[in-house]
């Protein structure tokens, strides 16, 4: 049974590996990206009919009976923001029209919902340079904050390099509160339920005097303060033209453009539209607009699953496979060397065109998947050399790992008056990044607990376990997610099964076991902070927790079996479970449903047990 299976999802992975080597899986996130994409070709007047016609008819598939749009499928009657986008969306294309009645419903949820005034900030932002809501009198990040050196206690360094990259161009846009209207735009007045102004509220915190300070200072100033936003965007656009790969960044960055006056065609303008346009993809016959590509991990991903399930080195697939990552490390320095000035390049990005914002996750991934290469040829050693140089040198000061930088963390941003400001602005150590950078340590640099670095690390992780034995898993949904890389990353350096915190986590994985003998966790946890049960059982979740029981068991167990029936059940019969987001970017804005996971996690998990106890026996 396991054999056969294990048989199906290497199969599989063979199958949809790329010409160059990777795996091109869609990156999947709502219905977002794509109502954007019609937007802003309407707003410029470009007339590319049979992409936004595209775009339109899968909009049009995601939508609920009910008239709205969901982030995912148990959210409940709706989403406000994704409804009001995808409204504004359908309009704007021109081939929906108001009285349409699918359209009539969704404007009868939005203003159920609150309206125009409940949808996420960024979503208002959009609208307010699309003409459909006015500005709000300022924002409580002033422009002239981007001139603070790094050594002043806030700057722009502190910020997330996500944060930066959107704040950056949304502030030069809102600084000269810029709109831009076309005789296409829909009117969206009926949509808002109160009338009063869009205002953020003032922080009565050490911002507010810094920001008092700022605002009253002289206009050669602000017009320096622009000028450095300028040269930042211009500087950190990578080779196919989009701003860090992101297609929020980019989307702002034309709008900031424009707002400084750049013509629509100019060359960086026209750049960053052929880069959106590059992140189309299919699904399931329909057009999507990616929010990036998730090519350089899923590959990295994709080989060391499929090493672990056997498949050797001189695999064709594997070959191809590590040769196409050689060819992503990062040689530039990007933002993480400012607070990690001593640091070499030598990291891996997420996407296939990221080349100077590397991440702590994807490069413990493709130095996992180039291990057995580095050992036979001196390029692959140098590059595991390097990488490991610069892993070492992002270790937080607290012992943890962040995503993208170093130390930046204060939580001071999380009061800022800013939607979703704890994960738009902050990288801070997380339990998924630390644990899965032990397992790495322990696992594939055959370093233990006793290890300076990695006894930090696991002190990290230790003083964080959740009161009921699981962990928060910043990039993932989320509390199965950050458990299992946890539990293995600590059994990976030699943290004894019998310690009480690998005894707590095996006592939570096992009390939310559902019936079927799988797991299945919802998106809201996200936002509730602690585990909500999704119920029902996704293969993804289910091989996270099965994963992590093996790692800290000596024998099967029965609950164990049950996990592995369970998987199999669910790779063999696939339902809507298969397709829910695994992933997230922003608690309550941004989900991702990553099309690689339920091959590569099922495929590892089915591996490790056989690894470790043998064939499978019912």
């Amino acid at each position: 049974m396991v054999d056969d299976e294990r048989r199906v999802l290497i199969d599989a992975l063979k199958q949809s590996q790329a010409a160059d080597g990777s795996w091109r899986f869609p990156f999947e996130t709502g219905i977002s990206t794509d109502a954007y994409m019609i937007i802003l070709l309407r707003t410029l007047g470009i007339h590319d009919e049979p992409l936004i016609q595209a775009l339109v008819e899968r909009i049009e598939s995601r939508q609920d009976p009910n008239g709205a749009w969901k982030l995912f499928a148990d959210e409940g009657d709706g989403n406000v923001t994704a409804t009001t986008e995808a409204y504004y969306a359908l309009l704007y294309s021109g081939y929906r029209k108001k009285n349409d009645p699918h359209m009539q419903k969704a404007k009868a949820r939005i203003l159920e919902m609150g309206g125009l005034e409940r949808v996420h900030l960024f979503t208002k932002v959009m609208l307010a340079l699309t003409g459909q809501h006015p500005w709000p009198r300022r924002f409580p990040l002033p422009l002239e904050f981007f001139l603070l050196p790094p050594s002043f206690p806030l700057n722009m360094y502190d910020l997330s390099v996500y944060g930066r990259a959107n704040m950056i161009p949304l502030l030069v846009a809102a600084e000269r509160r810029y709109s831009r209207r076309t005789a296409k735009s829909p009117d969206l007045s009926d949509l808002v339920v109160s009338r009063n102004d869009w205002r953020l509220p003032e922080s009565r915190s050490l911002w507010s005097y810094i920001k008092r300070s700022l605002i009253g200072l002289p206009d050669q100033l602000h017009h320096a303060a622009e000028q450095r936003a300028v040269r930042y965007m211009l500087d950190h656009i990578e080779p196919d033209g989009t701003l860090y790969s992101y297609f929020s960044s980019t989307f702002l960055l034309i709008f900031a453009l424009l707002a400084l006056g750049y013509p629509k065609d100019d060359p960086y303008i026209q750049r960053a539209i052929r880069g959106l346009r590059s992140l189309r993809t299919e699904i399931d016959g329909h057009t999507h607009m990616q929010y990036t590509t998730a090519s350089v991990w899923n590959t990295a991903l994709a080989s060391y699953a499929l090493q672990e399930a056997g498949v050797p080195l001189t695999d064709r697939t594997i070959e191809k496979a590590n040769r196409y990552l050689l060819s992503r490390q990062h040689i530039r320095y990007g933002d993480w060397a400012v607070h990690n000035p001593y640091g070499i390049p030598g990291g891996w990005g997420f996407s296939d065109v990221n080349t100077m914002n590397p991440d702590v996750d994807d490069t413990t991934a493709a130095l996992r998947a180039i291990r057995r290469a580095a050992a036979k040829e001196t390029a692959f050693r140098h590059a595991w050399d390097r990488a490991n140089q610069w892993l070492f040198s992002m270790q937080n000061d607290d012992g943890g790992f962040a995503a993208f930088e170093k130390n930046v963390g204060k939580r001071f941003w999380r009061y800022l008056p800013i939607e979703g400001a704890e994960f738009l602005l902050m990288d801070p150590s997380t339990a998924d990044l630390t644990g899965r950078t032990l397992e790495y340590f322990g696992t594939f640099a055959r370093l233990t607990k006793d290890h300076p670095a990695v006894a930090r690390a696991v002190d990290w992780l230790l003083d964080h376990q959740e009161a009921d034995g699981s962990w928060y898993g910043r990039w993932g949904i989320c509390y199965v997610y950050g458990t299992w890389a946890a539990v293995t990353g600590l059994s990976a350096v030699g943290v004894p099964i019998d310690h009480p915190a690998m005894q707590k986590a095996v006592h939570w994985l096992l009390s939310i076991q559902n019936a079927d003998g799988g797991w299945g966790e919802s998106c809201k946890s996200d936002g509730a902070k602690t585990y909500v049960p999704l119920g029902a059982s996704t293969p993804v979740h289910t091989a996270w927790a099965l994963d992590a029981l093996i790692a800290a068991a000596e024998r099967p167990t029965a609950e164990m079996k049950a996990g592995v029936r369970a998987l199999i059940r669910l790779l063999r019969h696939p339902d809507w479970t298969a397709s829910y987001p695994a992933g997230q970017g922003m608690a309550g804005a941004f989900y991702i449903h990553y099309h690689s996971y339920r091959y590569i996690f099922p495929l590892l998990a089915l591996a490790h047990y056989e690894q470790k106890f043998g064939p499978f026996v019912d």
